[in-house]
C-alpha cells in the first residue's frame, strides 16, 4: 500500500449559500490524499501502473469550477469521480477550505474534511 497526497490545490471558484458568494467567488484550498497499491510502480517505473497525480489534480479543479452550495457537496463530487476513474485507490480522504470566509469574524479558513473507501 502507498499514499499520494496533494498538498495545498489552490483555486478560485464560487461556492456558498449566500449571492454574494455566487457574484463574487472566493479562493480555496484543496487538499488530497488517496491510499492505493503502488508496489507494481514501484518496480516497473511505469507511470500506466501507478495513480497519476496529474488526473487526480484535473479531477478536483473540474468538480470545484461547479458551483455548490455546500462544500460538503464539492467534496463529495471529488470523492466520487476519484473512485469511479481511478481504479488502483482504494481510499481516498479530500479537505475542502474556503479561504477567509465570510462569517462576520477574523477566520483565515473554514475546512470540511470528507472520505470514502472501496
Amino acid at each position: 500500500m502507498g499514499i499520494i497526497k496533494l498538498k495545498n490545490i489552490k483555486v478560485y471558484a464560487y461556492h456558498g449559500c449566500l449571492v454574494e458568494e455566487k457574484k463574487i467567488g472566493s479562493d480555496y484550498r484543496v487538499d488530497l490524499k488517496i491510499k492505493a497499491d503502488l508496489s507494481k510502480s514501484a518496480v516497473s517505473d511505469k507511470l500506466a501502473e501507478t495513480v497519476d497525480y496529474v488526473h487526480l489534480n484535473h479531477i478536483v479543479k473540474e468538480e470545484m469550477a461547479i458551483r455548490s452550495k455546500l462544500l460538503e457537496h464539492a467534496a463529495e463530487r471529488i470523492l466520487v469521480r476519484i473512485l469511479d476513474e481511478i481504479l488502483l485507490v482504494d481510499k481516498a480522504v479530500v479537505n475542502v477550505s474556503k479561504i477567509n470566509p465570510p462569517i462576520g469574524g477574523n477566520v483565515e479558513m473554514v475546512t470540511i474534511t470528507r472520505s470514502k473507501k472501496r
